[in-house]
């Protein structure tokens, strides 16, 4: 899952100039849904969404880098955070995840497993069946599965 680059271009230097983590970008192209993920270590709060939303949509407007009419929707990324890049897999190594293929690995698209490793742009998921070494240029989405303490 890919942050759309010439997407993250225009906006990653907002964010960043707001003082937020631009965790990823996703479009729908079939909602025609632009999806920004944000983050900052208080946490994101509904008047931080409208803050960036407002930035964002004074940059969209001028680079008009998407054609026709779409939706902008500015987010946290919740406890099922997706997961962009390799270093989010690095980040949260040991944790539960979900994630899906672009093709199959082993007759298998969808992986559900702890982050065992990340090693040169393998992601190792660890379920009970054992160790799965997908590469990260195959995963397709990916997000972490919460887990509570009891």
């Amino acid at each position: 899952m890919r942050m759309p680059e010439h997407l993250q271009r225009l906006i990653e230097p907002v964010v960043a100039g707001l003082g937020y983590e631009l965790v990823g970008i996703e479009f729908d192209a079939r909602a025609k849904v632009l999806r920004v993920y944000i983050d900052h270590a208080d946490g994101i709060v509904l008047d931080d969404c409208s803050r960036v939303s407002y930035q964002i949509s004074g940059v969209l407007d001028v680079e008009d880098p998407i054609p026709g009419q779409y939706q902008l929707e500015i987010s946290s990324p919740g406890l099922d955070r997706p997961l962009f890049t390799l270093a989010h897999f690095e980040r949260f190594l040991g944790r539960m995840v979900r994630l899906q293929t672009v093709r199959p690995l082993a007759a298998q698209r969808r992986f559900k497993g702890r982050i065992a490793s990340v090693r040169e742009g393998i992601i190792e998921l660890e379920d009970e069946n054992g160790l799965h070494a997908i590469p990260f240029d195959w995963i397709d989405k990916a997000r972490l599965i919460p887990e509570f303490d009891h």
